[in-house]
Formats: C-alpha cells, sequence, structure tokens
C-alpha cells in the first residue's frame, strides 16, 4: 500500500518549535522508524507552507492512503477540505497535539468532515496510529 503523509505549515520545525506542545523528534526521524514498522508499505511524505502546492500533490492521485496534518490550515482552508472531499480513498487527519486542549481557533477543523478520521493528542505515535487503521 502506497500511503502518503502530508504535513502543513510549520511542521517542518518539528523537533524544534515548541517542544512541550510537539516534542522533540523531527519528522524525518520519526519517519525512518515509521518506515522500518511497515515495512510492507512504501510511506511517501510530503510537507508545505503553501496551501496551493499541498492541493496540488494531493490531486498527484499517486497514493492508495492519505494521512494529512493539515496544521494551521485545519481550521479554516476551505480549498484543502474541498480538495479532501474529492479524494475517494482511504484518509486520516492526524493532529500531534489535543486540538481541544487548545486555543479555541484551534478546535474547530473544516477539513475534518471530508476525512474518514482524525486522531489528536497522541503525539507523534498518531501518525502510526492512522497508518495502522488504513485497509
Amino acid at each position: 500500500m502506497k500511503v502518503l503523509i502530508v504535513n502543513g505549515p510549520n511542521l517542518n520545525l518539528l523537533g524544534t518549535r515548541e517542544p512541550e506542545i510537539y516534542g522533540n523528534v523531527s519528522m524525518e526521524d520519526y519517519l525512518d522508524n515509521l518506515k522500518s514498522e511497515f515495512p510492507s508499505h512504501e510511506i511517501q511524505y510530503y510537507q508545505s507552507n503553501i496551501e496551493g502546492e499541498i492541493i496540488n500533490r494531493l490531486q498527484k492521485d499517486d497514493f492508495d492512503a492519505l494521512v494529512i496534518n493539515p496544521g494551521a490550515f485545519t481550521h479554516y482552508s476551505y480549498a484543502i477540505s474541498d480538495c479532501l472531499k474529492n479524494i475517494d480513498k482511504p484518509k486520516v487527519e492526524v493532529h500531534i497535539s489535543n486540538i481541544y486542549k487548545r486555543e479555541e481557533f484551534r478546535q474547530k477543523s473544516v477539513t475534518a468532515a471530508n476525512t474518514d478520521a482524525v486522531l489528536s493528542g497522541f503525539g507523534m505515535d498518531g501518525y502510526k496510529l492512522a497508518v495502522l487503521s488504513l485497509k
């Protein structure tokens, strides 16, 4: 199974960005572990701080399942939400922190309605749990 993991804005700073919230492991280090845990999956990774680039990547349609952490786009990107609506494949939205324990504006996801599931607050292991859930 080809799994595409997409991270949105500022998630390129994982490992150094607010470690009290996001931990101190970089996405690259986490991906190495994730790939070794799922040797039968082809795990691709993409990160962008630019909304349109994320949409362009999703529209390539070269994956079997999607794990997406839209970052701040979660809360206001109707464009990414519309894009997700048109992807007829398993999709899981992941948030490293528990968005419901954070600022009020972070507690609303406009993208979640167009995914099959949402994982929030499991730290980096949310990505692992998302891959485990894909069929």
